[in-house]
């Protein structure tokens, strides 16, 4: 007979868990296990439920990356989600090398399923607008969302923090979330008549989407690659996609033969390139090759040329640098200067291994001052590094990284998207929703200017524990 497994519910992941630990402690074979949750009927043909509690000697430890994909992959709606992810387990916890074998099918399955979970999760914080309602307490602001997997309590954090001074809930057919402003509930799923069809910010809401539509920069099937048909149903914008997307190359003709704007007194008209933007169809090779037309903001004219980085295009780790120095300049290779040397030694003490991470820089150019025969680093402005963002966006897009290692302040706010402060979160991984994790830690040549032998000794020492925290992200997930 087959031992049935029973979970509390779909999302379960807390409680399958627990119940693989303890079948893979008994080696109980996947073949004799029977999954189901609270919701499904039971099999005739199928023991009773067991306890799993107590028993066996405990498994042996597993990769991190193991875990990491359960835990997006058991969210998936596919009814075999939790056979595939025990079997799984067993054949990794023999071999571990059966995370790093691209082919295996179960692993191609497992991370088929984690991907449309986090696409689908993606969607949700995308996708959801909240209509306010009036309630006895004051306003409460409800949300219908259909998401395609189990997603909804892995999801709502993310709405707490976005929107924690105010009362909301989320309902979908499956499950609903409600946010009192102090606790996060869950309550059973709910029908779209239980929520508003609109309000009266709606009006103002639809006003600025339009003002804000760029009818020159419409890419019909990107847009509807990521904002699929199946959402506008519940978005406010909904109603004006089609008349805007039909009246687009009328006001971009309009656009191009309207007269230039005179300047104001007292300002003089420059000349301005058009910022070159990565094409969507973006991959290492055609940003490389592009990067060198670059010319959002004038450190192109003094470099020598783009220094785009390097590496594995599916690596697990994208470290990012400043910007190139004098010898990157030169020869079109990112960390290859003194800085870049002691990243490579550091790197290989913490185990992370060079060949397999991908390096660049969040500017693309080389900045420096003149003086003599020497060229002096200058550190990137806020405005290089936002004209720069967009090459620095695609790069992480085609490679994919789990871990994005942010080297120095200038990194840091060019991965983030707004000042960060070293020191506060330096050694620590910080989690993203829907991106790579990241990792903020010092720029080598830091390290080169401290003048002070012993304390260079323990900012090093201390550099490389930064480093070893990115080296299990090398395994793909």
């Amino acid at each position: 007979m087959i031992r049935r497994v029973r979970l509390d519910g779909p999302a379960d992941v807390a409680g399958w868990r627990t119940a693989a630990r303890a079948l893979l402690a008994a080696k109980v074979p996947p073949a004799s296990i029977s999954w189901a949750t609270d919701d499904e009927a039971g099999d005739l043909f199928v023991e009773q439920d067991h306890d799993l509690a107590g028993g066996g000697t405990a498994p042996s430890s597993v990769p991190r990356a193991f875990l990491e994909l359960a835990d997006a992959g058991l969210l998936h709606s596919d009814p075999g989600r939790f056979a595939l992810f025990y079997r799984l387990l067993v054949r990794v916890s023999a071999d571990r090398g059966v995370m790093e074998d691209a082919a295996d099918p179960d692993l191609v399955r497992a991370r088929d399923l984690a991907k449309a979970v986090r696409r689908d999760k993606h969607k949700m914080t995308a996708f959801v607008r909240f209509r306010e309602v009036a309630t006895e307490a004051g306003g409460h602001f409800v949300a219908w969302f259909e998401p395609e997997h189990h997603i909804v309590e892995a999801t709502a954090p993310f709405f707490v923090r976005r929107f924690a001074a105010m009362r909301w809930s989320i309902l979908t057919p499956e499950r609903s979330a409600h946010w009192d402003g102090r606790d996060l509930t869950f309550a059973p799923g709910a029908e779209r008549a239980d929520a508003p069809d609109g309000d009266a910010l709606e009006a103002v809401w639809r006003t600025y989407y339009a003002s804000i539509f760029n009818p020159a920069r419409l890419k019909v099937d990107a847009m509807r690659a990521e904002m699929p048909k199946k959402y506008w149903r519940n978005l406010p914008e909904a109603s004006l996609i089609r008349p805007l997307i039909a009246s687009a190359a009328r006001q971009t003709a309009a656009m191009v033969a309207a007269p230039a704007t005179e300047p104001k007194k007292g300002h003089r008209l420059v000349e301005q390139p058009d910022l070159l933007q990565p094409s969507d169809r973006s991959t290492i090779e055609t940003l490389r090759a592009d990067v060198d037309g670059c010319r959002n903001c004038p450190l192109w004219a003094d470099a020598t040329q783009a220094v785009f980085g390097e590496g594995p295009d599916d690596a697990g780790v994208m470290v990012v640098g400043e910007q190139p120095g004098d010898k990157e300049d030169l020869k079109g290779r990112p960390f290859v200067g003194p800085a870049g040397a002691l990243f490579d030694r550091a790197a290989e003490e913490a185990g992370l291994e060079r060949d397999k991470v991908y390096v660049t820089n969040a500017v693309k150019h080389f900045k420096f001052e003149p003086r003599g025969k020497f060229r002096l680093h200058k550190t990137p402005g806020p405005t290089e590094i936002a004209a720069c963002r967009p090459w620095l966006e695609r790069e992480m897009t085609a490679v994919s990284p789990r871990l994005v290692v942010a080297m120095g302040a200038t990194a840091a706010r060019a991965v983030m998207g707004k000042a960060v402060k070293i020191g506060e979160t330096r050694g620590t991984i910080l989690k993203r929703d829907g991106e790579p994790d990241v990792l903020v830690t010092v720029h080598p040549s830091y390290l080169l200017r401290v003048p002070d032998e012993a304390r260079k000794a323990e900012e090093y020492a201390r550099f490389v524990e930064d480093l070893k925290l990115a080296a299990p992200f090398l395994k793909a997930a």
